[in-house]
Formats: C-alpha cells, structure tokens, sequence
C-alpha cells in the first residue's frame, strides 16, 4: 500500500527573520568597510598632499608698521638678529647711532675711536660679519665690529644690548689719500683688505695681507704681511669701479666702469690677473649698476645699467685645474635697472631694485619669489636676519618694515624634477643631499636619483625573481605530481611571511660579503645552471619511452634537482678559475698582478664597485618578492577550466603544447596581475633597500653600485626631519610620487587585465 502523498510545506523555504537581518547586517558592514577601506587610503593621500601643497608657495609680503628715523641719504642701516636695536651708519661720522623698536627708546650713540687726524670718507656694511669697513682720509682703513648682546633680569625679561668695537686703523693705500672704497675678507689663518684711491683722476687699487696664527691658547695677534698696488694688472683702458674682497681672502673681484669683471688671485707669494669677463657682453649691456654676494661668497650677483641679472659661480671646469667664475644662473630682466642690492644672511635668496620696485629671487633655483611696487620711492633696502622681514628706507629716511611669509624658498618643480648648478659643481646635476650645514652642503633636493634607485632597485629584483617565480608557477600547476604539489605551495607561501627586516639583515652580513670574494662563481652559476636545466630537459624528451616510463609524469623533479645541485656546485666552483684566467688585472697599491673581479672591475670599465651593490639587492627583493608571484600566478593557472586542458590532451596535444597554447592564454589576465603585484611589491620595499645596499642617490645602472629608493629614503631621514621643514615636507613630496606612481601603474595593469581577458575568454 503507497504512502499518501506529502503536501509541500511553503515554509520550509522561507528564510527565518533573524536570518535576513543578519544577512542584511554583514551585507551593510562589508559595504561599510569597502568605503572605510576607500576613504581611509583618500583620508592619507589628502593628508601627505596636504603636507607638500606649502612647497610651491611663492612668498608674500605684507606691510607691518612704519617708524620715522629721518635718516640721511647714505646712511647705512643694520639690524641685530631680533630685529629690536638697528644701527644706522653714515660715512663721516663718528658714532653708530642704535634705535630701539621694541620699546620706542630715545636712540643711542657709540662711539668709533677714529683718529682725531682722520676722517670717515667711505663704508661698508658686511651682514654676515656685523661689521663696518670704514675707508679713511688718511689712506688706512679700520672695522668697526657690530656686538648685539641678550640680557636678562630676574624676572626672565630679555634686553638686548649693544656695543661696538673698533679694530684699526690699518695702513692700505698711499698715506695722505682719501680711500674712496674699501673691503675686507678673513677666513681661517688669513685677512685681506682692499681699497680704492683716487690718484691722478684714475682710481688705483691697493691690497694689504695679514696673518694670523692659532696656538693653544686661542687665536694670536693679527699681524700685517704683504702690500700689493695691483692697479697695473687692470687693462689701462678701463677704469676700476668696484672691488669686492672673497670671504676666504684669497682673491677679489673688480669691476670697471666698462663693464668687465676681474678676478685676482693671491697665491700665496704674489697676486695674478686670473680671469677676465663681460657679464653682459653678448646683451650689449656693458655697464654693471650693482655687484655682490649671495651667502657663502661662492656666488657673485651681477645687475646691468639695463635690468639684466646674472649670477656668476666660483668652480673648477672639467678641462681646468683652478677655480673660475662660470656663468650659472640667469634670472628675468629687472625692469627700469637695479640700484639696490641685499643678500639674506640665513640662504641664498637675495633682493634686488630699484626706484618702487623690488624683486626677491633664490639663487639655487633660479626662481623669483616675489616682486611688489611701492607708492614710494625705496632708497634702501635690506632682508632681515631670519629671513621673515624685509625693511625698506624711503625717501624721507623713515623705516618701513613688511614682513616676509617664505618658510620654502629652497622648493619648487625645479629643485625637485630639475636639473639645478648648485655651487661649486661644474655642471647641473640631480642631486639629492639634505644636509646644508654651509654652503659646500647646500640643500639639495632632487627626487630624480631616488625615483631612478627605485626604478634600479625594482629592476633587478624582478629581473631574478621573474623567470624563477613564473616558471615555477608553470611547473608546479601543470607538470608537478599532485602528491608533491600538496607541499611545494605551502612552502612557497610561508616564505612570503619572512620578514622583510630579516632577509636584510641576511642580505646585508651574509650575502653581501659571500659575493663580494665570489662575483665570477656567480656569474659561472648564471650560466651553467639554467643551461644544465635546458639541456636536460631537451635529453629527457629524446629518451625512448620505455626509460621514461619508469619515472611517473610529475615526478621528473627527483632526477632534475640533483643535476640543478651539480651544475651550481660545478659554477660555484668554477668562478676561482675563471678569475684567475680573465679578471687579472695590476694592484694599484703593490702594482703586482692580481687575480681579483672588485680590481678588475673599475679599471676595465672605469665604473665604481661597491660591497652593498644592486646584486645583493637584486637576489634578497628577488627572494622576497617570488612567494607573491608564484602563489597568484599558480592560483591563475590552475583555475583554468579542466575540459580545456583535457581536450587539448584528447586531440593528441602533449603537456608542454597545452601548457604554452591553451593554458597560459587562458591565464595570461591572472599572471599579469600577478607580475604588476610583485613589481608594486619590490617598488614598496623599504628595509631590504636600507639594509642591503650603500645608500647612495646616485644615477648609475651600474649592477655593483648601489641606490636609494624613495620608501628607504623616507624611513632613513623622516624620523630626522624637522616637522615642517622643507626637508620634512620633501619627504612627503617624495610619498606622493610614490603613490602616484604606483596608483597609475595599478590603474595601468587592471586596464591591460582586462583586455587580456576580453581577448582569451573565448578560447
């Protein structure tokens, strides 16, 4: 008797309601955390751009407040580094007059101990030093050396003070003549003078030498050396306008009223006529309206009768053997000339004008800060010290203070992407060097060498870890037993758990100094095994079947490793030999015949070698950056339908024809991705790159050299950067050229997926 027939019950294919509000609920936290997961990585992109937005800001200017001095027309003003107590100078006085901004003080004098026989005819004003070079009636000169001094109470209340200490008068040019000009330059061990006097209606140059020596108990007395009239080595149809002395008291500058420019060099017995030139021949300017230096005396600013602004640089050409001006930098035309000319005492910006306008321009950069114009006329201007004030003088002797907003006057797309002539080098060059503790270690910014060691460092990696993950990806999903598989990739995926710290650290006390003696064995290696590895394959296709048979197909890896193992001991081995017989090369030490690849190497190919060097790095990112494309390359392959590959196998195909035409195609989108995210791996990579390598942003494919990569740079020096520093902000500058770049090669890779995709989804 039949069972009767069962009604189906609806319910039983209704969802529960607890069940739908948790689906629900996991539906809204997976969205939730998609967006999270897309506004965080926005959130961090707005927060570094925000902190290099502040780089590519050009100055600002505002006006603060005006107070009147009624200082004469040639007075020459200074400012202590508080810009609270300025002094005020003019040529035939015999006092500094001091003004007290800060508390609105009746102003001060001090006086100068100027020969009562002697007058005052001429002055110069040195920021860097703080003092007056004062050129007298009587043919000597003498300084008057500017002293700020803090002070403060009980209370904790700063005062500043002031004093001046007079140091001269010294001889210089012929007694009894007025010197006109006069200049003064000291460096270490060494002082030189230099002066102008009027004789005859043609100025004549005079120098006076000194000498000063260093024992344990301090500096010595200064004392006079040699005296020089070099007017004769001036052409005699010119007429000597201005001299300017160096800072390191070698050599100085003369200009004349012709328009040329001589440079005369003390070398040590006697001076010489060294170089000679027009700073504006080729623009048909041939007046110089105003001459001087930016900060470090390395750079002379040159400004024509016509608005013309050249900058001229002290360097040693690549076919001299001496230091000489080069023409390094060329700026807007000044419009209406320049009669004014400041330097900041804190960089390399410096301000030049004239009449109701102002230019305010950074020598490294070649760049243009700021330029204003005036209701008034500027009679006078200068930077303050900090480089936050400029302080004008107007037509009526009243000071007028504006401040200086420029916290990044060093930045710019230039200083970053460009080339820039930095002082003392004999070409434009990229550079990256932070460190500017004078001006032989200027700023230098570029992230050109860091981009490029990042692009090196990457290369090398991929071009190691490329062949060996892929084709094991290959071998593993198409070739390798089952059994065997079941351990290969657990194995492969553990190793993309190493730290990155570790392999550095094995990188850089292991491996570095293992191939720093064995750089033939390596290359040997690079030879032999995967010739060995091609060879056999070739003889295992050409065995008979019934010796193959005995080996099961995905076990061939038990007869192929051995031989592998053979020809890398046979390599490794072979590399002694090999040194012996082809990188013989003579000791430059002993001069003896020597078997050495690191001799070798730079004398054959004049490139440098180093311990720590792209090799290295090469195989430890190599070793890193295989496990991820290995493990996403193999899941690629494998994912490939079945019938596909047993149809190919069913038409007569062998393995290796399936493997080649059916399988990879089909897993081509899967082991591109693969490919892009092993490369944006090795690009990321931070402490192998630290560890493992020299360091050094330099631009050299050279494989036994070393690089910076812009991850390790910023893990190298952020932690050492001043919050809010240019340095500190370049460092974020170079995170967003890093996600930059890898963001469009991502974008690029996903857009060449899924053409390939779009192409073999038919197969």
């Amino acid at each position: 008797m039949s069972e009767p027939s069962r009604k189906p019950d609806p319910e039983r294919f209704t969802a529960r309601r607890g069940t739908l509000w948790m689906d629900r609920g996991m539906t809204f936290l997976i969205k939730l955390g998609g967006v999270g997961i897309i506004a965080g990585v926005c959130a961090m992109f707005v927060f570094i751009v925000w902190q290099v937005i502040p780089l590519f800001r050009h100055a600002t200017v505002e006006p603060v407040r005006t107070v009147k001095l009624g200082l004469p027309e040639k007075a020459l003003l200074g400012f202590d580094e508080w810009e609270e107590l300025p002094f005020a100078y003019e040529a035939g006085n015999r006092f500094v007059t001091f003004f007290d901004l800060k508390n609105g003080a009746a102003p001060t004098r001090a006086a100068l101990e100027i020969p009562e026989s002697a007058r005052v005819e001429s002055a110069r004003y040195n920021r860097a030093r703080q003092d007056l070079v004062l050129g007298l009636s009587d043919g000597s000169f003498m300084r008057g050396i500017i002293l700020y001094e803090p002070r403060f109470d009980k209370s904790g209340k700063r005062t500043i003070t002031a004093r001046v200490r007079t140091d001269g008068p010294h001889p210089l040019g012929e007694a009894g003549q007025a010197l006109i000009q006069a200049d003064y330059g000291q460096a270490e061990g060494r002082r030189l003078a230099a002066g102008l006097q009027n004789i005859g209606g043609k100025n004549r140059l005079f120098v006076q030498t000194f000498s000063q020596k260093r024992s344990l108990m301090g500096e010595g007395k200064v004392v006079p050396g040699r005296h020089f009239d070099l007017t004769d080595l001036i052409p005699e149809n010119e007429h000597i306008a201005q001299v300017r002395v160096l800072a390191t008291a070698d050599g100085l500058i003369v200009s004349t009223q012709e328009g040329e420019i001589h440079y005369l060099f003390d070398d040590g017995e006697s001076f010489s006529l060294r170089q000679s030139f027009y700073p504006f021949g080729d623009l048909g300017d041939r007046q110089i309206a105003q001459m001087g230096f930016v900060f470090g005396d390395v750079s002379l600013v040159c400004v024509g009768a016509q608005g013309h602004n050249r900058v001229f640089s002290l360097l040693r050409p690549e076919d001299e053997n001496m230091r000489l001006w080069r023409q390094t930098k060329e700026f807007p035309k000044i419009a209406g000339g320049a009669d004014i000319f400041d330097y900041s005492v804190r960089n390399k910006a410096f301000l030049v004008g004239g009449d109701r306008a102002l230019s305010l321009r950074y020598n490294t950069t070649e760049n243009v800060r700021w330029e204003g114009t005036f209701d008034f006329a500027v009679r006078a201007a200068s930077i303050g010290p900090k480089y936050t004030s400029l302080n004008l003088i107007d037509g009526e002797g009243n000071l007028r203070i504006y401040a200086l907003e420029d916290p990044h006057p060093e930045a710019g797309w230039k200083a970053f992407f460009g080339k820039i002539w930095y002082e003392g080098a004999s070409a434009p060059d990229y550079t990256w060097q932070s460190s500017n503790a004078n001006d032989d270690s200027e700023a230098k910014l570029s992230l050109i060498p860091l981009i490029f060691g990042t692009l090196k460092g990457t290369f090398f990696a991929l071009l190691f870890a490329l062949p060996i993950s892929i084709m094991a990806a290959i071998y593993t999903s198409q070739f390798l037993h089952p059994r065997i598989k079941a351990f290969v990739k657990p194995l492969m995926e553990i190793m993309a758990s190493l730290p990155s710290v570790v392999l550095g650290f094995l990188g850089a006390l292991w491996l570095a100094p293992l191939l720093d003696t064995r750089v033939p064995s390596v290359l040997a290696m690079l030879i032999i095994v995967p010739g060995a590895a091609m060879v056999f394959g070739w003889a295992w296709t050409q065995l008979p079947i019934q010796y193959r048979k005995h080996i099961r197909p995905g076990r061939e890896l038990f007869v192929a490793v051995p031989i592998v193992l053979l020809a890398a001991w046979a390599g490794w081995e072979l590399g002694p030999w090999i040194e012996r017989v082809l990188f013989v090369v003579q000791d430059p030490s002993t001069g003896v015949q020597t078997a050495d690849f690191r001799l070798w190497w730079p004398q054959v190919t004049g490139i440098s070698y180093d311990q720590r060097n792209s090799l290295v790095v090469g195989f430890m990112m190599g070793f890193a950056v295989i496990p991820i494309i290995f493990t996403i390359a193999e899941d690629a392959l494998n994912n490939v339908p079945s019938a596909l590959t047993s149809g190919s196998l069913a038409l007569g195909a062998s393995r290796w024809q399936t493997c080649r035409r059916i399988v990879l195609p089909t897993a081509a989108a899967g082991i591109f991705s693969a490919l892009m995210i092993g490369f944006g791996r090795a690009v990321g990579e931070t402490m192998i790159v630290v560890m493992a390598t020299g360091n050094t942003p330099i631009m050299d494919w050279n494989i036994f050299s070393g690089m910076r990569t812009l991850s390790a740079n910023i893990a190298m020096e952020l932690p050492e950067a001043p919050q809010g520093s240019t340095h500190y902000r370049a460092l974020f500058l170079g995170a967003v050229v890093l996600f930059v770049f890898t963001f469009l090669l991502n974008t690029a890779a996903e857009v060449m997926r899924q053409r390939l995709r779009d192409k073999y989804k038919t197969l």
